[in-house]
């Protein structure tokens, strides 16, 4: 209360002083000079002024309680009273963990990771090759796809069609069509692969954190490998260079090294990455890593003159929006990706190295928009759609073809590719091999800049939030309906528990894990 009288008063005399600056100078300077005064204007305004302190459109004027009318925790918080809102959350900048809750939260973690030793506060695991182990060595190109929305796909059923190529391949290899993303970012998305941790630290990139940018990568566990990284602007956007640092003898393929033109501020065109990405590959006498960062499904939504054999198609608006476009151009920049993997896999296949080589396609991030006629309501409500995105595993020699419908995550990506491979490998993350026989619980940890935690099943998907006891369950498939309201309780509270542990391993994890 003394802080608070002392706080006024100070407010009190700095307009005070502030009035006498400004209004009585202007009266002295300006008295008598017959200065023309339109009443109608003053009124007109002060009438507008007198509605917006009004605040609504009704009989009873905005209350509080009115903030609550929206699914989003974050939006409700924001219009309640935005300086606290932004000051409450202002503290979440810095990187935070706490091992002490990591700690409690570890018996839960290694019961969900299966981790041989539940006693010992430790990740760490080295992991032998299984029966999905490939003998031959197979090279591995990691292909990052911007803005790969799976409901925008023709993978979902989408009526508009707009990969087919890449829905062909689909059937042809190991595809998981309900992969999420931990966060909406390019940045945090490049962090859970390398990494295989979730972004946690909510609003600051952790490739932005110099205390966090030292990280263990499953990568450098790929022995006799060469390692390349292909992006066509410049790897300094978000710092991904640094992230990229961690991978040991990495060639960087970015901004400056390439033949192509460059098409706009993220560099070359897709197709030409993924051309000279090619040219780079057939000269290789030795096995490779490589990951391939495409960035043209992103605005300015350009599509390359020189590609004539590109056919845009003409969409009536009204039918964009129904399954989930804004407009005609973000359409046809989508469609232009699947042209760019269609010209890559065609020139792979023209070459030795495909026949050895394991494709892995997956989306940096997805995009909110209407997905209903796709998916269940939810998905567009409560913005599933920011994080679901499509995971192929593509290699037609070498793998026999199947379509998961299990959720996974992003940061499973690498255990599984390294699962592959005929050589042990050393896994310190919350990452898992998804074809790994025994795997159980098929969970993805999704979090956001809102202070919003939540936990994706192959059921329901709840969501916490950090600055309140608010959380919330809701179904994703009609088959949770199935489930009784005892059942319903059940789940959510495990759910919840394991949500928060989960989080509090993500954070902790981020800070240590500089070491093998």
């Amino acid at each position: 209360l003394v802080w608070m009288v002392l706080g006024l008063v100070l407010t009190v005399l700095i307009f005070r002083w502030m009035y006498r600056k400004s209004h009585w100078r202007v009266i002295t300077r300006t008295d008598g000079l017959k200065i023309p005064y339109r009443r109608k204007y003053f009124v007109i305004f002060a009438i507008l002024l007198g509605l917006l302190v009004y605040g609504r459109f009704g009989l009873t004027p905005l209350a509080w309680k009115h903030c609550f009318v929206f699914d989003d925790s974050f939006k409700s918080y924001l219009a309640l009273n935005p300086l606290q809102n932004f000051f409450a959350t202002l503290r979440l900048r810095k990187p935070e963990f706490n091992e002490q809750k990591a700690r409690e939260a570890f018996p839960i973690m290694a019961e969900w990771m299966q981790l041989p030793d539940k006693n010992t506060f430790s990740y760490r695991r080295v992991v032998s090759p299984g029966s999905m182990a490939l003998e031959s060595r197979p090279n591995v190109v990691l292909v990052m796809c911007e803005s790969f929305s799976m409901y925008k796909s023709s993978m979902s059923g989408n009526p508009l069609n707009t990969t087919p190529f890449f829905d062909s391949i689909s059937r042809q290899g190991i595809f998981f069509e309900r992969c999420f993303t931990p966060h909406f970012s390019t940045a945090r998305g490049l962090f859970a692969l390398v990494t295989g941790i979730p972004d946690a630290q909510l609003f600051r990139f952790s490739t932005r954190n110099p205390l966090a940018i030292r990280q263990h990568t499953i990568i450098d566990n790929f022995e006799g490998y060469d390692k390349h990284y292909f992006l066509g602007g410049s790897p300094e956007f978000n710092n991904f260079g640094g992230l990229l640092k961690n991978i040991d003898g990495l060639q960087m393929h970015t901004e400056g090294s390439f033949k192509s033109p460059k098409l706009n501020v993220w560099g070359i065109s897709d197709k030409d990455l993924f051309l000279e990405a090619n040219e780079v590959f057939k000269k290789k006498d030795k096995p490779f890593f490589a990951i391939i960062q495409t960035s043209d499904n992103h605005r300015p939504y350009m599509i390359p003159e020189t590609d004539t054999d590109f056919v845009r198609r003409e969409v009536p608006e009204e039918e964009l929006l129904k399954y989930g476009f804004e407009s005609l151009d973000e359409f046809n920049t989508f469609r232009y990706s699947d042209y760019c993997f269609r010209k890559f896999i065609e020139a792979a296949q023209k070459e030795q190295y495909f026949h050895n080589t394991l494709f892995v396609f997956v989306g940096d991030h997805g995009v909110a928009g209407n997905a209903k006629e796709i998916y269940p309501a939810a998905w567009t409500t409560y913005r599933l759609t920011d994080e679901h995105v499509p995971l192929l595993f593509y290699a037609p020699y070498i793998l026999q073809p199947q379509r998961r419908m299990e959720v996974v995550s992003q940061i499973d990506v690498l255990p599984t590719i390294a699962g592959m491979i005929q050589q042990p490998y050393v896994n310190t993350t919350l990452g898992r091999d998804l074809l790994d026989p025994v795997k159980k619980n098929n969970y993805a940890f999704i979090t956001n800049t809102a202070g919003q935690i939540g936990i994706v099943t192959d059921d329901f998907y709840l969501m916490k939030n950090l600055n309140s006891p608010e959380e919330k369950m809701v179904a994703i498939r009609d088959s949770a309906y199935y489930f009784n309201r005892y059942q319903r309780d059940s789940i959510r509270k495990k759910l919840s528990e394991f949500s928060s542990a989960f989080f509090e391993t993500a954070r902790y994890m981020i800070m240590n894990n500089a070491e093998n």
